[in-house]
C-alpha cells in the first residue's frame, strides 16, 4: 500500500517506494490490511493544503516526509465510516483546514484504498442518483407552484447551490427531505458549517437561513413530501440553526399535517437541549429523533457544542422522554479517529445508550481541521483502542442498536403507524 500525495496543480500521484501511513489524533500510524477498502463510488480525493506527506521507508525502517508536495485525503460519501485521517504534518500550522472529513488513502493493488468501514447500504445517498436534469426540473416545478413559500426559494439555492442531497430529495419526493425552520441556535458549535464567528479561522461552507418561515409555508413543504408510507420530512438541516428553537412553529405543522395524512415519518434532527420544547414536539406526533453529539463527557461535549442554557443531561432526559413515546431515537454521532475510540469516551458512550434507549447510531466523520479540535478538548486519559476495535465493541455489547450512518425508516416500522404514540 503506497503513498498517495499530489503537485501544487492537484495532480494526484502514488509513490514507488513509500509505503501510506494513517494518522489517529495526533499520532502518524501504519494502516492494517483489514482496515482498507477500495475508494467508494462517489468519494472524492482532495489535496491538504499547507502540508507534507508522511511515508513510510520500509528499508531505513522510518517514516519520511515527501518535501515539496501535498498530503492527499479522501472524501467519503454517505455509508462510509472513517478509520484513519490521512498521515502528514503541517508546513503553516497556522493554516485551518476547510471543514471537511479527511480520510486515509493509498495506493494499492492497481488502485485507490481509503480506510474505512461500510457502515450503511451507500446507494440511497449515491450522488449519481441524483438527476440534475430532473432536479432542475422538479424545482421549477415546484417553486412555480408555491411561489409565495419562502422555504421551497430558499431549498432551491441548497439543492442546486450547494447541491445538497436532502434539499434535492424535498423536490425530487424521495428518501429523507429537508424541511429548515430556525435562524437561531442554542449552541455555538466549533465546527458549525452555516455559521462561524468572524475570527474562528473556519469559513462557514454554507449560509445559514434568515428569516422566519411561516406555519402555512412548513405544512406546504411537508405534505408535498409525505406522500408514501416510507418517505421522511425533517426539521434540522445544516443551513439552519436548532430547530427546536422553533417549537411554536413546529407544534402546529405536525397536528395540521397529521390531521391530513397519516403517511410516512417526521423527522427532527435535533441537539435535545430544550427538553421542554422536545416534551412539546414529540406529544405532537413525531415519529423518529435523531440527537447532534459529539461525546457523552460532559467537559468534551460543552468544549465542542458550547451550549446555551441546558446541559448534557437535558439532552439525555429529552432522548429519553422521547424513547419512552415510541418515538424511534437515534444520534448524530461526530465521530474522529484518535478521539472517539478512546477507552472513556466508549464507556461513556455505552452508558448513555443503555440509559436512553435510543436504536440506532449514525456514524458520521466530523468534518473539522484535527489540529484545532485537538486542542480544543480534554487529553486522552486511557487506552486507544482504535475506530476498527470500537466499530466492533458497539456491535458486541449493543445488538440491539443499529449501526448505521445516516436516518432511514426502520425495517420493524414501515409497515407501523405513522404516530405509534
Amino acid at each position: 500500500m503506497y503513498l498517495v500525495y499530489a503537485d501544487a496543480e492537484g495532480n494526484v500521484y502514488d509513490h514507488p517506494e513509500l509505503l501510506g501511513l494513517g494518522r489517529s489524533g495526533d499520532m502518524i500510524t501504519e494502516i492494517l490490511e483489514d482496515e482498507l477498502i477500495p475508494l467508494p463510488e462517489g468519494a472524492t480525493l482532495v489535496s491538504l493544503p499547507d502540508t507534507r506527506p508522511i511515508g513510510w521507508n520500509e528499508d531505513a525502517g522510518r517514516m519520511e516526509p515527501l518535501e515539496g508536495y501535498a498530503a492527499v485525503g479522501a472524501l467519503l460519501p454517505q455509508g462510509f465510516t472513517r478509520l484513519l485521517l490521512p498521515g502528514y504534518v503541517k508546513t503553516d500550522k497556522e493554516k485551518k483546514f476547510p471543514l471537511f472529513g479527511y480520510t486515509a488513502v493509498v495506493w494499492k493493488e492497481g488502485g485507490f484504498f481509503v480506510a474505512a468501514d461500510a457502515t450503511d447500504d451507500p446507494e440511497p445517498w449515491n450522488p449519481r442518483n441524483c438527476d440534475v436534469d430532473v432536479l432542475e426540473r422538479q424545482v421549477k416545478r415546484i417553486t412555480e407552484q408555491y411561489p409565495d413559500n419562502r422555504l421551497y426559494a430558499h431549498l432551491s439555492n441548497c439543492a442546486l447551490g450547494y447541491e445538497c442531497l436532502t434539499a434535492s430529495n424535498t423536490f425530487l419526493n424521495r428518501l429523507e427531505g429537508a424541511v429548515p425552520v430556525s435562524y437561531s441556535c442554542n449552541a455555538g458549535c466549533f465546527g458549525c458549517i452555516s455559521e462561524q464567528p468572524d475570527d474562528s479561522g473556519f469559513p462557514a461552507p454554507q449560509t445559514r437561513m434568515n428569516f422566519k418561515p411561516t406555519v402555512d409555508e412548513i405544512a406546504e413543504i411537508m405534505l408535498e413530501h409525505l406522500k408514501t408510507p416510507e418517505s421522511i420530512i425533517s426539521f434540522g438541516q445544516g443551513c439552519e440553526g436548532e430547530p427546536s428553537t422553533q417549537a411554536a412553529l413546529i407544534i402546529p405543522a405536525i397536528k395540521r399535517v397529521r390531521e391530513a395524512t397519516k403517511l410516512g415519518y417526521i423527522n427532527i434532527n435535533t441537539n435535545a437541549g430544550l427538553t421542554d420544547h422536545i416534551r412539546g414536539i414529540v406529544d405532537a406526533g413525531l415519529n423518529l429523533m435523531r440527537v447532534s453529539t459529539i461525546s457523552a463527557i460532559d467537559a468534551h461535549y460543552n468544549a465542542y457544542y458550547k451550549p446555551r442554557a441546558y446541559t448534557l443531561a437535558n439532552v439525555e432526559k429529552s432522548l429519553r422522554y422521547a424513547t419512552d413515546r415510541g418515538v424511534y431515537t437515534s444520534i448524530n454521532y461526530l465521530i474522529f479517529p484518535g478521539v472517539t475510540d478512546r477507552e472513556e469516551e466508549i464507556e461513556a458512550m455505552l452508558g448513555f445508550v443503555r440509559r436512553t434507549g435510543l436504536r440506532l447510531i449514525q456514524m458520521r466523520n466530523l468534518n473539522i481541521d484535527p489540529e484545532s479540535y485537538l486542542a480544543l478538548i480534554p487529553p486522552p486519559q486511557g487506552e486507544i483502542y482504535g475506530m476498527k476495535q470500537m466499530l466492533d465493541i458497539y456491535r458486541s455489547e449493543l445488538p440491539d442498536v443499529v449501526i448505521g450512518s445516516y436516518t432511514h425508516v426502520p425495517p420493524g416500522l414501515v409497515n407501523a403507524p405513522a404516530n405509534p404514540s
